[in-house]
């Protein structure tokens, strides 16, 4: 098998290992790692269906991650995908209204940035090891909602680091920050912040690049990682989950192998569906990618006009992890459809950061036909919640109802009968006052309570993750403006 190597998306800097490129996590130049070439399965889909996901967890990562020996890499995803899944299955498949919706909130924080993150802290200090690293990583990153969480627990505890997470005070559910500021661990730290999650994340990008901060930071013996999509540790773990589904419906013969499929996305930072994207390069038969946005429209808008722009009011949604403006691992997806062209990626980044936007020309338009956009209103988000629920019984969070509106939209549209999954990114458990509200079963109480009613209307048992937060003592209390986020990283480090 041969060796596939990372550089940046903005300049044509020398390529590097997997591992390396996992725990710098971003560029120097403050682009983001791809592959130099993408490679392809060498195992067929039928073989494939046959295996476990931690099987085909090893099959897939294996070809992005060659500087793993056999060994390191499966003990990194025995590791990872454990007992803290709720079901062997890790992430099943449940069919409701004539789709398949793609369970990815199993884990231990009920949202799917735990298939990633279960894994990125092996992965990470693996990494270390191979590379004789003896600086203790920081792991910086911003969330708008479930990374946060996702990568507290996976990093908490771990030898050799510490973590340290921004959010937007006021712009994720109350479910969502509680299960952050009680997070134990002395090696983590969460900080609010005044403002959105594009303040947030423009801020950790910031301290990223900054050449003074990286050299003081070395000299007290610590190295910045992130734990952000745009991490391809991060990246690599969930093009998995778009192999396994499409390897389930073969095995249960919802699907002949070589037949299409499509998947449709909620999608905010675009890691998720970009998974999907290389999923359909190594060898995953993808008719179409569909991206659901939800009012915060910039995604839809840019795949209808070439056009992203990133000038207009920022919208608080019931879908708040998909409350981003600026959606970086889109950057990933410029360049490949730039012909890999880093100083082209380059220019139109630079364009988004001094504008705010950019156009991307009409040759790498036209290779965009993988993908197809839409986007759904809060009112349309509620109402397919309470729609699905009165046809199957079946709940889904807001962020899957913006997916699953998005795609009754899209096959009234286009015509498309092609099989399709839905991904399904949160647990409703994580979004209870809103589910609740579309399913005019609210009543105003603490959202702890409301997991009981809950539970009760759904008949799922309420998660460990919801549990747990009952009387935790919140430890993380901390809340600064976007100027003093550097400030923070200091006082948490010591430095």
């Amino acid at each position: 098998m041969e060796n596939v190597y990372y550089r940046s998306t903005r300049s044509e800097s020398t390529p590097i290992t997997a591992s390396q490129a996992i725990l710098k996590g971003l560029a120097d130049d403050g682009g983001l790692f791809v592959p130099t070439k993408l490679p392809k399965l060498d195992r067929t889909l039928n073989e494939l269906s046959l295996m476990d996901y931690r099987g085909v967890a090893y099959e897939v990562m294996k070809l992005f991650l060659t500087d793993y020996t056999e060994e390191e890499l499966k003990a990194c995803i025995a590791a990872a995908y454990d007992g803290k899944f709720d079901t062997p299955d890790i992430a099943p498949i449940h069919e409701a209204d004539g789709r398949y919706y793609l369970e990815l909130f199993h884990g231990a924080t009920i949202a799917f940035k735990d298939m990633a993150l279960s894994i990125l802290p092996h992965l990470m200090i693996t990494a270390a090891k191979k590379n004789h690293e003896n600086k203790e990583i920081v792991i910086l990153t911003a969330t708008s909602g479930d990374t946060g969480k996702a990568a507290l627990a996976g990093f908490a505890g771990v030898a050799g680091t510490k973590i340290i997470v921004f959010y937007p005070k006021d712009g994720v559910s109350s479910i969502q920050e509680r299960q952050m500021v009680t997070q134990k661990g002395d090696n983590t730290c969460v900080i609010g912040i005044r403002g959105n999650f594009d303040d947030a994340q423009s801020g950790v990008k910031k301290i990223f690049t900054d050449q003074a901060v990286k050299q003081r930071l070395a000299r007290n013996g610590y190295q910045f990682s992130s734990a952000n999509s745009i991490n391809i540790g991060r990246l690599v773990p969930q093009i998995v989950y778009y192999v396994w589904a499409y390897t389930r419906l073969l095995k249960d013969g919802k699907l002949a192998e070589g037949d299409e499929i499509n998947f449709v996305v909620p999608t905010g930072n675009f890691g998720n569906i970009l998974a999907g994207y290389y999923a359909k390069q190594i060898g995953v038969p993808v008719h179409r990618l569909v991206c659901a946005s939800n009012e915060n429209r910039v995604l839809y808008d840019f795949f209808q006009s070439g056009e992203y722009n990133r000038n207009r009011p920022f919208i608080l949604t019931s879908s708040p992890s998909m409350d981003i403006l600026i959606s970086s691992n889109l950057e990933r997806l410029i360049y490949h459809i730039a012909g890999d062209d880093a100083g082209a990626d380059a220019e139109y980044m630079k364009n988004l950061a001094e504008r705010g936007d950019y156009q991307i020309t009409d040759a790498m338009r036209r290779r965009l036909t993988d993908f197809a956009g839409g986007f759904a209103t809060m009112d349309e988000t509620a109402a397919e919640i309470l729609r699905l629920y009165e046809k199957d019984g079946y709940v889904i969070d807001p962020h899957t109802a913006v997916a699953s509106c998005v795609y009754g939209k899209y096959a009234e549209e286009s015509g498309d009968r092609t099989k399709t999954v839905i991904v399904s990114t949160a647990s409703p458990f994580k979004f209870e006052t809103s589910v609740l509200k579309a399913l005019h079963r609210y009543e105003a109480k603490d959202d702890l309570l409301l997991a009981d009613d809950l539970s009760a209307l759904s008949g799922v048992k309420i998660p460990q993750a919801v549990e747990s937060l009952k009387g935790a003592e919140i430890r993380h209390k901390t809340v600064c403006d976007r100027n003093g986020m550097l400030a923070e990283v200091e006082k948490f480090l010591g430095i």
